[in-house]
């Protein structure tokens, strides 16, 4: 089984730590492809930045549908493109949010979630209202540190620590569901320190699109993902024309 991996921003040591979480859950004959689009922003931190990475994330999808992948994940928070992502692909399609927060409700009845900036926030509570999950999100808290910081060293990882142990002193949380694919290294020894699940949507996503591949199940093309209709695109999205 092959699936791609998709971090949305264009920075590659971001991509190298997901993709490393990803081959840590993946089964022994699960291919992980871990790639980021070639054009896009360096970091996803608010609207602006989620509409300019989808073309790339829609893009990698294109490629991987001619290379016969077996599932994809979309490895931002924000699940940007998802829906389009799907109507291009006959494979599953997950994003890491819609995987982390359905994994937590299956094993509590209430989740915090930690996030980077203060200002995504927003985005973080639209997809908990579209995804169903008002009702099991107790807390969106941020540690307002920037997404690349994940990368530059222990300060961001101390953050998001002390965030998640004050989520879960004062949100009465059963879990905790980390908001960025760049926290993805962190679920582990963060749930150890304290002793709670600590969900990274790069992993559940990986074990929910081998469940879904495995059972045989793609994206349905009947209805509202069927495959895209066809029709010229023009200027620099020339080549997404489908004919």
């Amino acid at each position: 089984m092959k699936i791609k991996v998709i971090n949305p921003n264009t920075t590659a040591s971001m991509t190298a730590k997901i993709g490393a979480a990803a081959r840590t859950v993946a089964s022994p004959d699960t291919e992980i492809i871990a790639c980021h689009p070639v054009m896009g922003p360096v970091a996803i931190e608010g609207h602006y930045d989620e509409a300019l990475s989808v073309i790339g994330v829609l893009d990698e999808i294109r490629k991987g549908e001619a290379d016969g992948m077996d599932g994809y994940v979309i490895a931002c928070f924000g699940d940007p493109g998802l829906l389009a992502a799907r109507e291009l692909a006959k494979a599953p399609v997950l994003g890491i949010a819609e995987a982390a927060m359905h994994a937590a409700s299956f094993i509590t009845t209430g989740f915090s979630i930690v996030t980077t900036l203060e200002r995504t926030r927003g985005i973080a509570q639209h997809l908990v209202e579209r995804y169903g999950m008002t009702r099991f999100c107790r807390q969106i808290r941020a540690i307002d540190l920037p997404v690349l910081s994940l990368e530059n060293g222990p300060e961001a990882e101390t953050a998001v620590l002390q965030e998640c142990h004050r989520a879960m002193k004062e949100d009465g949380c059963g879990a905790i569901v980390l908001g960025c694919g760049g926290m993805a290294d962190l679920a582990a020894p963060i749930s150890q320190q304290l002793g709670i699940p600590v969900i990274d949507g790069v992993g559940v996503a990986i074990k929910f699109v081998e469940a879904l591949a495995g059972l045989g199940f793609g994206t349905s093309k009947v209805g509202e993902l069927a495959y895209p209709i066809a029709k010229p695109c023009l200027g620099m999205l020339s080549s997404f024309t489908r004919s």
